[in-house]
């Protein structure tokens, strides 16, 4: 699963743990349904496009027959398959990940987005702003032992233990700038401080045939690594020394810095909007320009140069999701929502 869909996994499941009386509608055969506990109830759906009608009547008459007080929508397809009246119970409310065209989710009654940034946007583009909340995503606390050790998952994953190995995740697109990184991996010593330097990019994409390309003939096509999709990245975040995440200035948030943090490893990434957001530069993060191969060489070969450093970006990352990301933090400001919401529909009833 890439970083979306990791999400609303993670937050269908925290909301059913917190004791939400939650079902999941979920696409029928997605790697969500898949993945979701035995403990989350839920309907799977065709979903096909964002205007399949076999879809808007099933989800119509489910929350009909379930008669929920909140209707909370992931992204664009569930957003517009799902249509209900305003000024009345259930209430809809849209959560957005993305600077997207904002024709598709007007009809909500409310909206959630992850960055201060999409909230802005929402309200430039003339949405209610005490209909627009800021919630950020949160990551899950991962007790590292009940993973493994770095030695052990370097055994298991062929990695070897003197190497320096670096981590990046994401879908094979432009936007995720993994060709940057790519040019400044193949433009680093292939030894750094005596250590042999890996580097592996989870995931896939349309994208992966020009990455292969890129490498052909350079020799690191065994220093760089691609285990395609991995559902559970925090193998590859422990066995690292370093995650490193070079989207450009489009990309909304990155989950893959709050994963990082979460397992306490150090962070260099690009300055993209997302990033300037939640990101402190040389403080819980090292910041380098989007597009800028070699400006990531540097902070990369330089933070492997300085054992101090990536200790404390990474304490510093790891204490921020505690205040900042963490799932009861954020949990509890869903509920507030909620809360405010259906309060007010119910005194407006009264």
């Amino acid at each position: 699963m890439g970083g979306a869909e990791r999400f609303c996994f993670r937050l269908i499941s925290a909301l059913n743990e917190f004791g939400t009386d939650c079902i999941a509608f979920v696409r029928k055969g997605s790697e969500v349904e898949k993945s979701l506990p035995e403990a989350v109830s839920y309907l799977g759906l065709p979903m096909r496009t964002v205007w399949d009608p076999l879809s808007m009547i099933q989800i119509k008459r489910a929350i009909r027959r379930i008669s929920p007080t909140v209707v909370q929508t992931y992204m664009g397809r569930a957003t517009r398959l799902t249509r209900l009246k305003k000024g009345q119970l259930p209430i809809h409310v849209s959560r957005l990940g993305g600077y997207y065209k904002l024709n598709g989710y007007r009809h909500a009654h409310a909206w959630v987005v992850n960055t201060k940034g999409l909230c802005d946007y929402l309200i430039s583009n003339g949405f209610p702003k005490d209909r627009v909340f800021y919630v950020p995503n949160f990551v899950e606390e991962v007790d590292p032992e009940k993973i493994g050790s770095k030695e052990q998952l370097r055994k298991e994953l062929g990695i070897p233990l003197d190497a320096w190995l670096l981590v990046t995740a994401g879908r094979f697109i432009p936007v995720k700038g993994h060709q940057y990184l790519i040019d400044a991996f193949l433009d680093l010593p292939k030894r750094i401080r005596n250590r042999p330097l890996y580097l592996a990019i989870l995931g896939d994409g349309p994208l992966k045939g020009q990455y292969l390309e890129k490498i052909k003939g350079t020799g690191y096509e065994e220093r760089i690594i691609f285990p395609g999709w991995v559902n559970q990245p925090e193998r590859y975040y422990i066995a690292s020394d370093m995650i490193v995440f070079p989207s450009l200035e489009m990309e909304t948030l990155g989950n893959v810095i709050l994963e990082a943090w979460a397992m306490k490893r150090p962070v260099v990434t690009s300055s993209f909007r997302g990033a300037r957001e939640i990101t402190e530069d040389k403080m819980d993060a090292i910041r380098v320009p989007c597009n800028d191969s070699h400006a990531l060489k540097k902070a990369i070969h330089s933070l492997l140069d300085d054992d101090g450093m990536r200790v404390e970006l990474a304490l510093a990352g790891h204490a921020k999701i505690n205040s900042q990301f963490s799932k009861g933090v954020v949990l509890k400001r869903y509920h507030e929502i909620y809360e405010e919401l259906t309060s007010q529909i119910i005194r407006a009833g009264s």
